[in-house]
């Protein structure tokens, strides 16, 4: 399969097996060894690369990107943030006058995220670099020099414009759909095959469940599912916006939405993980289901030609299924703009940023709508609680959360810490206390 993209500003054309991780592409074919394999699954950051579409320039995770996804892209890895005569990036300038690399591994990680956040004249520091993880220097220096060069100017050669390329053929086996109506078409006659949004989950089914993938389709061409449409009442997002789009865009009015998904993963899983993927996937922990179910969001779902509307509460049957009928996918998220900026959400997680939950509360009072992620086999409602509330009796509400979830144990939590967890958010809720943990008060 033939990928075109920009390499460190160079035009290249490459042959490649779909799922070949631009990781595995860069090390073993381009001999780009700065580029460095960490944890393999998006977590560490070692292998950050900055890759510049018609969107802008955005720091991804090589080792779940596969080749065909930077089609018609510009990447640069660490060997191309310095500019060709060899001048240094003010980053790299920066990390080495305030120390910032002690054994170095993650430092090339660490100066692409940079990088990239310069570009875009970011100054949240540590936001920007919580997907990238090291354990030698305690982040000091290194926030210090991201601060220290936050004033340079851009260098010229990481403002490219990405190549004009011709759109990829579909065939039988991989799928390159140029919009929603050749994608519902080839999905029909291709039930089986696997979609590819973000590939931040796919991406794992390749590098650690070693995975052979049938057949394909990459989504990245089908511009209309990327569509955020606001009619001031209801929010539509497209299933392909990604969760760096869909934050920019609650931000304003959806502050604690806003806040969860700034901890959903880091700056490098929001810049390629999908809306739709993340409801999609049925994840009993997935992050945005609890809060858009207490905010009453329904899906669009399509088949073919055909479209249907369905409550996100009615789409998690059990465990690992779905509502979904074979050639069904999902193309739109649809939620009030009022429920979603009265929706509270609290996540509770082992590590505060970059973290799967344990628990996950969300909690629509006005509307009496509760649910939970983390406490059964798929996000849910808690309809005894709401009918005890309903009734006015708020510690019924709470001791009815044991009949609403049976949750599980496992590594991240135990079932009684889950239900206790969940009775304190209520609580927490109920009591309108809304800071965070970030917050410090006497």
């Amino acid at each position: 399969m033939k990928t075109t993209f920009l390499l460190n500003g160079e035009r290249i054309t490459v042959d490649t097996a779909p799922t070949v991780t631009l990781l595995d592409w860069l090390r073993e074919e381009r001999g780009l060894t700065g580029t460095k394999e960490g944890c393999n699954e998006g977590d560490c950051g070692a292998c950050s690369v900055m890759v510049t579409s018609q969107d802008g320039a955005r720091a991804l995770n090589a080792c779940i990107l596969f080749m065909p996804q930077v089609h018609g892209k510009a990447v640069r890895t660490i060997e191309g943030i310095a500019a060709p005569d060899g001048t240094l990036h003010p980053v790299q300038d920066a990390m080495i006058m305030h120390h910032g690399s002690q054994c170095g591994f993650c430092t090339p990680g660490f100066v692409v995220s940079m990088a990239t956040a310069h570009v875009n004249g970011r100054r949240d520091h540590d936001d920007q670099i919580a997907g990238n993880l090291c354990r030698c220097t305690g982040y000091a220096p290194i926030i210090r020099a991201a601060q220290a060069a936050q004033e340079a100017p851009v260098p010229t050669h990481l403002t490219e414009t990405p190549p004009a390329v011709e759109a990829v053929a579909s065939s039988d086996h991989v799928a390159f759909p140029a919009s929603c109506d050749e994608l519902a078409t080839w999905y029909l006659d291709h039930p089986s095959a696997t979609l590819i949004a973000g590939a931040t989950d796919v991406g794992l089914w390749v590098t650690k469940h070693l995975r052979d993938l049938d057949g394909v389709a990459f989504l990245g061409q089908c511009h209309e599912l990327k569509a955020i449409h606001d009619d001031g009442g209801m929010l539509r997002f497209g299933a392909m916006a990604t969760i760096t789009d869909v934050l920019e865009t609650v931000t304003p009015f959806a502050p604690s939405f806003a806040e969860m998904l700034r901890r959903y993963g880091s700056v490098q899983v929001r810049n390629a993980a999908t809306i739709g993927g993340n409801i999609a996937n049925g994840s009993p922990i997935g992050d945005s289901p609890p809060a858009l179910i207490a905010a009453g969001a329904q899906l669009v779902l399509r088949k073919g030609t055909i479209q249907r509307e369905l409550l996100l509460e009615d789409f998690y049957i059990e465990y690992g299924k779905q509502d979904r009928a074979a050639g069904e996918f999902v193309e739109a998220i649809e939620v009030p703009k009022d429920a979603l900026a009265r929706t509270q959400v609290y996540k509770i997680s082992k590590r505060f940023d970059q973290d799967i939950s344990a628990v996950c509360g969300a909690f629509d009072l006005e509307a009496n709508r509760i649910a939970f992620g983390g406490m059964a086999g798929t996000p849910k409602r808690a309809p005894k609680t709401e009918e005890a509330l309903a009734r006015g009796e708020t510690d019924r509400a709470v001791a009815a959360l044991a009949q609403d979830f049976a949750p599980l144990s496992d590594m991240r939590a135990s079932a009684a810490y889950r239900l206790q967890a969940a009775q304190g958010l209520l609580r927490r809720a109920l009591s309108g206390d809304h800071s965070t943990v970030l917050e410090v008060r006497a």
